[in-house]
C-alpha cells in the first residue's frame, strides 16, 4: 500500500475530496493540518488513515517532524502533496529533504514560482510573453516604461494570485508605488497586455502527457475584482480552444511537468500589440502547479459532467485515469459583492436560475478579496445564456 501525505488536507474546503479518493484507490493517506482533529468534517475524517495536528503549518520544524513520524510509523512516503499554489516551496523542501521523488524538489522551485524565471521557458515553447524589468529605482523603471509606454503592472515576482498587484498609468502613480512597496519584496514590471485571461487546466501523467484538460475564461482581470472590490467573474469554457491547447501542452513540456494537477494562465490579445501578437493569439502570463483555485475543481466537474478528484487521485495510484466523462457545458462562476445595489435579489436570481444552480452560499473571507463575498455557480449549453445569467446576476441599478 502506498504511502500518501496530504498537506492542510481540510483547506480548501473541497480538497478533502482528492484524499477521499486517494483512500478509494487503496492509499495510505496521511494528513497534516493545524485544525484540531474534532473539528475536521466527517468526511475528511473517514477520507484518511490518520491525521498529525501541528501547531502551525508555517512552522518548518513542526510540518517536518510530522513527516518523520509517519515515516518511522508506516515507512517510506511515496507521495507528499498538498495541491496548494501557498505550500508549494514547503511541499518541495519536505520532499527534497526526505528524498520523496514523486514531484518538485526544492531546487525546482525558482522555475515554477519566480514569474521572472518562467518567461524563458514559455519563450522556449515558441509562445510570447510580456516585457519586463526587475523593478530597481525611479530611473530604471522610467526607461523601462519610455521602451514600452503606459501603463505597466507591478506585482512580486514570486506571489500568489493578484496580492499586491498593481497598475501604473502616470509618473505620480509610479512615484507612490516605489515609495510604499515593499522593502523585502522583489517586484517585477511588466507591458500592458491588453486582454482576457484564458486558463489551461490539465492532469499530467508520469511521461508528460494529459489524461484530463479543460481550461476557463476570466474576462475581468483578478487584479482589478480585488483592487476595486468589484464582482467576481470567471467560467469553465464548454470546449477547450485548440490554440489554447496546443499552448498548454507546450509548455508542459517545456516545464518538464510529470504527474501534477496544473493550471496555466495564458492572455488572449483583445486587440492588436505590437512584439505580442494580433487580435485573438495567446500570450504567455504565469503557470501555477497546483489545480486552479477556489471552487473550480468542482466547476470543471459540472463542465464536463466528470470527478478530477478522482481523475487525479487515479494519475497517483494508476497513472490514468479511470473515469469516463459526459456532456460538456458552460459553467459559471459569478462572486457577488457586498453592499451593491443588485437589481435581482437573491431570491429573484434563485427563482430565475434555481434549475441550473450547481453550488450557493457564502463565500470564506479568506477568499472573499479575489472571489467576492456570495457565489452563484450555475452550468449552461450556450455562450448566449451564459451571458445572460451573468448580466442578470451582477446587474446594479443604474448609476450605482
Amino acid at each position: 500500500m502506498a504511502n500518501v501525505i496530504f498537506i492542510s488536507p481540510n483547506f480548501p474546503t473541497n480538497y478533502w475530496q482528492f484524499c477521499r479518493e486517494l483512500k478509494n484507490n487503496g492509499m495510505n493517506v496521511l494528513g497534516i493540518g493545524d485544525q484540531p482533529y474534532d473539528e475536521l468534517s466527517p468526511e475528511l475524517k473517514a477520507s484518511l488513515n490518520e491525521y498529525y495536528k501541528v501547531d502551525t503549518l508555517e512552522n518548518y520544524d513542526g510540518v517536518y517532524r510530522a513527516v518523520a513520524f509517519f515515516i518511522h510509523k508506516y515507512g517510506r512516503i511515496d507521495w507528499l502533496e498538498s495541491n496548494n499554489e501557498y505550500w508549494l516551496e514547503r511541499d518541495a523542501r519536505l520532499r527534497s529533504d526526505f528524498r520523496i521523488t514523486s514531484g518538485f524538489q526544492e531546487e525546482d522551485i525558482p522555475r515554477i514560482k519566480y514569474k521572472s524565471r518562467m518567461k524563458e521557458f514559455y519563450q522556449a515553447a515558441g509562445i510570447p510573453t510580456a516585457r519586463f524589468h526587475m523593478v530597481d529605482d525611479l530611473r530604471g523603471c522610467r526607461a523601462f516604461i519610455k521602451e514600452v509606454g503606459w501603463p505597466v503592472v507591478v506585482k512580486p515576482d514570486n506571489g500568489v494570485g493578484a496580492s499586491d498587484t498593481h497598475k501604473l498609468s502616470c509618473l505620480q502613480e509610479l512615484k507612490a508605488f516605489l515609495a510604499a512597496k515593499n522593502p523585502e519584496v522583489s517586484y517585477i514590471m511588466e507591458e500592458f497586455v491588453y486582454a482576457e485571461v484564458n486558463s489551461y487546466d490539465a492532469i499530467i501523467d508520469s511521461q508528460g502527457n494529459p489524461i484530463f484538460e479543460t481550461g476557463n475564461v476570466t474576462p475581468v482581470s483578478i487584479m482589478d475584482i480585488v483592487n476595486q472590490a468589484d464582482n467576481s467573474v470567471y467560467y469553465i469554457v464548454k470546449d477547450l480552444p485548440s490554440d489554447t491547447k496546443k499552448a498548454g501542452r507546450a509548455t508542459v513540456k517545456s516545464f518538464g511537468v510529470k504527474s501534477r494537477f496544473i493550471h496555466f494562465e495564458f492572455f488572449r490579445l483583445t486587440r492588436d500589440q505590437e512584439g505580442l501578437g494580433q487580435k485573438g493569439d495567446v500570450v504567455a502570463l504565469e503557470v501555477n502547479m497546483r489545480p486552479c483555485g477556489g471552487f473550480s475543481p468542482d466547476m470543471m466537474n459540472f463542465a464536463n459532467s466528470t470527478n478530477v478528484y478522482k481523475i487525479w487521485a487515479d494519475m497517483i495510484a494508476f497513472d490514468r485515469s479511470t473515469v469516463e466523462g459526459g456532456p460538456h457545458a458552460f459553467c459559471a462562476f459569478a462572486g457577488r459583492r457586498d453592499g451593491k445595489p443588485f437589481v435581482y435579489s437573491h431570491d429573484a436570481v434563485m427563482k430565475k436560475y434555481g434549475r441550473q444552480m450547481r453550488l450557493v452560499g457564502r463565500i470564506p473571507d479568506v477568499l472573499s478579496d479575489a472571489m467576492g463575498n456570495q457565489m452563484y455557480v450555475a452550468t449552461f449549453p450556450t455562450q448566449k445564456k451564459l451571458d445572460r445569467f451573468y448580466h442578470d446576476v451582477l446587474l446594479c441599478e443604474e448609476g450605482k
